[in-house]
């Protein structure tokens, strides 16, 4: 289990290279869902969302002969933007293996920073691809299996727990889970009280499905959102989020689109499906939890494009 002393370290570490990001106040979402709402804006961080504290914690962590060997990662996205952009801030070289249903817009980021982005048909078939590579000798950047990655997330609970007023309860994103592990890590030493509950998207039910079957299973994936989509989580998220979390809760994909909608409307900020699911949840907890919440949001990002938010819109008769 990852500590706080581990992740006060990688803080320390990664400072002077991501952004400590904005936690706010909501008016907007305070009045829409009818409780007191904090934000933790991810989506402004460094690459346009929390995924640049763990790349970077890990890319700092390489030893010359890894450095050298060059990194791989796989990505429904962010991880990858991330890596790109931050490996090559560091003169590393980078290879990110995508899905072919991943953003347009994030292989194009990732390709002009600098890496070899390689496709494959599915996210299994990437996360096979990013094996071969590691076996070929690249160096690997797990999105989320890898506690250096984990404690580099677990900043964003750090920031949040010395920055937000009171709260009674966060809401995070879960793909793989490593967001949430570290986060909950931090919390689970600085606000105990706190109940932390994860959300997935339907089709991209990794955790959930996990924890029903008492460890890590390998999961059908046909959520339209790609950066939640784990073909299973790994051994320590599962330990970490079955330890430390309250619940995880899953929406339709269709609400998460309806919350980027709504965070555009209500709290002016834009950002992708893996953050507008927080919505739809954060009313499933307001109605476990009944009066006297006060909730945190963690928004993790906002690289999804104009044209991609409407076509989703237009998809589930949203417009």
């Amino acid at each position: 289990m990852i500590g706080v002393s581990e992740i006060e370290a990688v803080a320390g570490h990664i400072a002077g290279h991501v952004v400590r990001t904005p936690t706010l106040s909501s008016p907007g979402l305070t009045a829409l869902l009818g409780a007191p709402v904090t934000v933790k804006l991810e989506l402004l961080q460094r690459t346009g969302s929390f995924k640049a504290r763990g790349a970077t914690a890990k890319l700092l962590s390489l030893n010359d002969a890894e450095r050298a060997a060059g990194v791989v990662a796989v990505s429904g996205g962010n991880h990858g933007i991330a890596l790109a952009v931050m490996a090559a801030a560091l003169d590393v070289k980078a290879t990110v293996v995508m899905p072919r249903s991943a953003p347009v817009r994030a292989v194009e980021i990732a390709e002009a920073a600098g890496a070899q982005v390689r496709l494959t048909d599915d996210m299994g078939g990437a996360f096979a691809l990013m094996t071969r590579l590691q076996e070929e000798g690249l160096t690997l950047v797990h999105p989320f299996d890898d506690p250096v990655v984990i404690a580099g997330q677990g900043t964003v609970g750090l920031e949040l727990a010395a920055d937000a007023g009171d709260l009674t309860d966060v809401v995070v994103s879960i793909g793989g889970g490593g967001l949430i592990a570290g986060v909950a890590a931090a919390l689970r030493d600085r606000r105990p009280d706190v109940r932390i509950w994860g959300v997935e998207t339907e089709g991209a039910q990794a955790m959930s499905q996990a924890l029903a079957a008492g460890g890590p299973v390998p999961v059908s994936l046909s959520s339209i959102v790609s950066t939640l989509s784990a073909p299973a989580v790994s051994q320590l998220t599962y330990d970490h989020v079955s330890a430390l979390v309250h619940e995880v809760l899953v929406v339709p994909d269709r609400e998460a689109v309806r919350g980027t909608l709504d965070l555009a409307d209500h709290a002016k900020v834009w950002t992708e499906p893996a953050a507008g699911c927080l919505l739809p949840a954060a009313r499933q907890v307001l109605e476990r939890v009944g009066e006297g919440a006060r909730l945190g949001l963690v928004v993790c990002g906002g690289n999804a494009s104009t044209r991609d938010v409407m076509d989703w819109a237009e998809r589930f008769g949203l417009r």
